[in-house]
C-alpha cells in the first residue's frame, strides 16, 4: 500500500489529464465552443495536443522513461475515450481521431521529448 502512495504523485498529471479529456468528451456538441471556419483544425489540434501531453505524463510516471509503453497507453486511452463518446448524445466515435490525431500527437510529443533528452546527453 505504501509503495502505491509513493508512486501516486508521479501519476497525478496523467490521472488529471485523463479526467480532463473525459470531461470534455462528455459534453454535447452544443456545449463546446465553435471556432467558425477554424473549428475542425482547432479541435483536431486539441486532440493531438491533449494526447501528446497525456503520453508525456505517462512517460513521467512510468519507470525508466519507457517510451514504448507511454505511446500505446495514450492511444489505448484515446480508443476508450472514443468509445465513451459513442454514448454521449450528439457525439460519435471516430476511429480517425484515434489513429490519426491522437496517435500522431502522442508520437510527436514523445519524439520531440526523446530528441531533447538525447541532445542534453551529448
Amino acid at each position: 500500500m505504501f509503495k502505491l502512495l509513493e508512486k501516486l504523485p508521479r501519476w497525478l498529471p496523467a490521472l488529471t489529464l485523463m479526467a480532463v479529456i473525459f470531461a470534455f468528451s462528455s459534453r454535447s456538441p452544443d456545449e463546446l465552443p465553435d471556432f467558425g471556419g477554424w473549428d475542425y483544425f482547432f479541435k483536431k489540434g486539441a486532440h493531438a495536443l491533449g494526447y501528446g501531453l497525456l503520453a508525456l505524463s505517462y512517460l513521467r510516471a512510468l519507470p525508466k522513461r519507457n517510451y514504448f509503453l507511454a505511446w500505446p497507453l495514450a492511444v489505448l486511452y484515446s480508443a476508450t475515450d472514443e468509445f465513451h463518446q459513442s454514448f454521449v448524445p450528439g457525439r460519435h466515435a471516430a476511429i480517425t481521431d484515434v489513429i490519426v490525431f491522437d496517435n500522431l500527437g502522442a508520437m510527436l510529443a514523445l519524439g520531440i521529448n526523446s530528441l531533447r533528452h538525447s541532445r542534453r546527453r551529448r
